[in-house]
């Protein structure tokens, strides 16, 4: 190989959310191609996107079979976050491409958001904090919660790495939990039920913490939560695609059942008006992984996916639908 070849630097897209800490991450070996959006990305020269060999997407942005197609030199994307159902990863697969993610690195983070999220709905804090703000408790006793943990049993749909971490705090916190999925998880004591109505129909808390995509999109709909019953909590980790959002409106005016606590929606950062009038749901702005700690080495996973890769070496968390074969 010449000097001159080895000379040649590496071109890097960077697409999605401005993120400094990829951004810095990478030497003067890589010319960097920075945009933020699917409409942003439409400026990118044709040339340009003939030499990009590696992606680093840092957001829910679109990365369609259009958007891939347009790099026929690409090797690699480097995707922030443990889901990807935003990567066609089937068109990656079939054209020799890897996808990485960044798991394990944000799995107790995440798992924390999802115990305080639960124990915030059943408990009903969000409606005690602003009773107390309002000046009520100086004139009446703030009345008993509906709520509680002491008499609930969770089901959680998925029993992947951050299903296992919040069964877990579940165990620690003296909550029975049960599961469901695809197929049992390995390692897991847990009961599984391989139907979910049969699921709901046995607990009164669903934690749903399942991959997004259309394999999963509005799982959690009007039976399941007809199942779950009047005294039906639902919280949701995953992805906003895998409740039906409507169905969840209806359940919740209802009465089908009794509270939601949400860290994703079907439109983020758009939420149904209907939801944030309700007093029974608690609302949070995705933030299951958002610490600085976390979010920091989330996005050094995704720059030292890239590097090692460029590097001759295997990526260090591909995705199971691009395995690395012999690198």
């Amino acid at each position: 190989m010449s000097s001159a070849i080895l000379s040649d630097k590496i071109d890097l897209l960077i697409y999605g959310p401005t993120k400094p800490l990829i951004e810095r991450g990478f030497t003067d070996q890589y010319e960097q191609h920075r945009f933020e959006t699917l409409a942003d990305l439409e400026r990118l020269s044709a040339d340009a996107a003939g030499r990009i060999r590696g992606i680093a997407v840092t957001g829910l942005v679109p990365t369609n079979a259009s958007v891939l197609s347009r790099f026929p030199k690409l090797e690699i994307i480097s995707s922030f976050g443990v889901g990807y159902d935003h990567i066609d990863a089937k068109y990656a697969a079939e054209h020799n491409i890897i996808v990485t993610n960044t798991p394990d690195v944000l799995t107790e983070e995440v798992a924390d958001t999802a115990l305080g999220l639960f124990i915030a709905t059943a408990r009903e804090f969000i409606k005690a904090d602003k009773y107390v703000r309002s000046g009520l408790w100086q004139t009446q006793p703030y009345p008993l919660s509906v709520g509680s943990l002491r008499d609930r049993k969770v089901g959680m749909v998925g029993m992947g790495r951050i299903g296992q971490a919040i069964a877990r705090r579940l165990d620690a916190s003296l909550v029975p939990v049960v599961y469901h999925s695809r197929n049992p998880a390995a390692g897991v004591t847990h009961q599984h039920y391989p139907n979910l109505i049969e699921m709901a129909k046995a607990v009164d808390t669903l934690i749903v913490i399942t991959p997004g995509g259309p394999s999963t999109a509005g799982m959690i709909n009007a039976e399941v939560m007809n199942a779950l019953g009047p005294r039906g909590i639902i919280v949701n980790v995953a992805r906003g695609s895998v409740i039906d959002e409507p169905a969840l409106i209806a359940a919740l005016k209802s009465g089908t059942i009794l509270a939601a606590g949400l860290d994703v929606f079907a439109q983020e950062p758009k939420v149904p008006d209907e939801l944030r009038a309700m007093q029974n749901v608690v609302l949070l702005p995705h933030i299951g992984s958002a610490s600085v700690v976390t979010r920091n080495a989330m996005d050094q996973l995704v720059v030292d996916n890239l590097k090692v890769w460029f590097a001759g070496k295997a990526p260090m968390t591909p995705i199971a639908e691009t395995p690395v074969k012999g690198r």
